[in-house]
Parts: C-alpha cells; structure tokens; sequence
C-alpha cells in the first residue's frame, strides 16, 4: 500500500512540471545545488581553521607551581 509504481510518480513529475515549468524548475536546482556547494565550502573553510593537532585547553585558569602549607596569617604572626 505504501509503495509507488513508476507510472504514478511520472504522472506527479508531470503534474508538477506543469504547474512550475521547465524553467524554474531548472533555476530551482541550480540554486539548491549552488547553495550545497558553498556550504560544504563554508564547511571545509571551518574545519581548516580550526587545527586538529592542539589538544584543547582545559577550562579556566590553571595555576602551575607548589603549594605552600603555610597562610599569610602565619607568616605575619612570626613576623
């Protein structure tokens, strides 16, 4: 029940060929396929911009250096 036989989808190309024309029909496709085209060439031009080679920076600041067990609070009681 779900399927098409070829003759009833050349009966709707023909229906639609009639109702839009050849024309635009073909101006139709030409602009869906020059839109494909420059988004994959929008798409190249990201994946070349951002460098796969770098691993990604953790989030936030990362301070590098040793920990003191010592506050400020206990070096100015020495003082």
């Amino acid at each position: 029940m779900g399927r098409f036989s070829i003759w009833e989808l050349l009966i709707v190309l023909a229906i639609v060929i009639l109702l839009f024309g050849t024309k635009k029909l073909r101006n139709i496709g030409s602009d869906l396929g020059s839109a494909l085209k420059s988004f994959r060439k929008a798409i190249k031009e990201e994946d070349a911009e951002t460098p796969s080679d770098e691993p990604a920076s953790p989030a936030g600041n990362v301070i590098e250096g040793d920990a003191d067990s010592t506050s400020d609070k206990d070096n100015k009681k020495e003082s």
